[in-house]
């Protein structure tokens, strides 16, 4: 259930065209859905004006296609992120509408796509080429949720000659969200030569001292430069989530 579309139902009974027991019946699963094994957040739309997204990794195929489903009947894009590609072929016979993103590993099914809001363009960046999965899972993530992004990959410390290139158009974001690992170091570069928001992620790329992330993600805590919010090992969504809060801020919602 959107808010677009509880407006709507209001806007029906007021007119005469709908009764309230009709109302009553149409919004009668909020504030959440259960199914038994999960336990559907059908009303994260309109307290956060981001619906609730659903996490793929654990989740069985029926699993996700019966969530899915009624994602999809409460009116609410479908979002289903750490879906791997065996996974999503099976779900995509049951659900046809669905998309695949490769490199983001989402399926997303877009009932309404949302106008682009916000005070600018978030800007997502990777420090390698390996760092770009989670970077595309910010960056689709970041557009399914109503942003303008874009996209400056493989700009890492080892050639700082390539961030440096990209500088105008970097300080033209509203929102930075920097991905990398290793030992996680771009999110300080960048937040020290910029006057906005930098949200780090930390990847789980690296060899062995990377130690699956922690070394990036301690990098990033420990930032020279100030200002620095850090999410958690591999959380593109997260950052997406943070960076269109941030990028909203001071805008009032329509409800669309």
């Amino acid at each position: 259930m959107t808010e677009k579309r509880i407006r709507q139902i209001l806007d029906d009974v007021a007119a005469g065209s709908m009764t309230p027991a009709a109302a009553f019946k149409l919004i009668g699963e909020l504030p959440f859905e259960d199914l038994g094994f999960a336990k559907l957040d059908s009303h994260r739309s309109v307290r956060r004006g981001i619906p609730e997204a659903v996490f793929g990794e654990g989740k069985t195929a029926d699993q996700l296609v019966a969530i899915g489903r009624r994602v999809l009947a409460s009116g609410t894009n479908l979002i289903i992120t750490r879906l791997a590609a065996d996974k999503a072929r099976i779900v995509k016979r049951k659900i046809r509408a669905l998309v695949y993103h490769r490199d983001a590993r989402i399926g997303a099914v877009v009932k309404e796509r949302r106008k682009p809001s916000g005070r600018g363009i978030v800007m997502v960046l990777s420090a390698g080429t390996s760092d770009i999965p989670v970077a595309e899972e910010a960056a689709l993530c970041a557009e399914l949720f109503g942003n303008r992004v874009a996209r400056v990959y493989d700009v890492g410390v080892a050639g700082i000659h390539r961030l440096t290139a990209n500088l105008e158009v970097i300080r033209d974001a509203s929102v930075l969200i920097v991905v990398a690992g290793m030992e996680g170091a771009l999110p300080s570069v960048v937040a020290g030569l910029v006057d906005k928001p930098v949200i780090a992620v930390p990847t789980s790329v690296g060899y062995g001292a990377s130690m699956g992330g922690l070394a990036a993600l301690l990098g990033m805590l420990n930032s020279c430069a100030s200002g620095v919010t850090v999410v958690n090992i591999d959380n593109g969504f997260g950052a997406a989530l943070a960076a269109t809060l941030i990028n909203r801020v001071g805008i009032e919602r329509d409800g669309s």
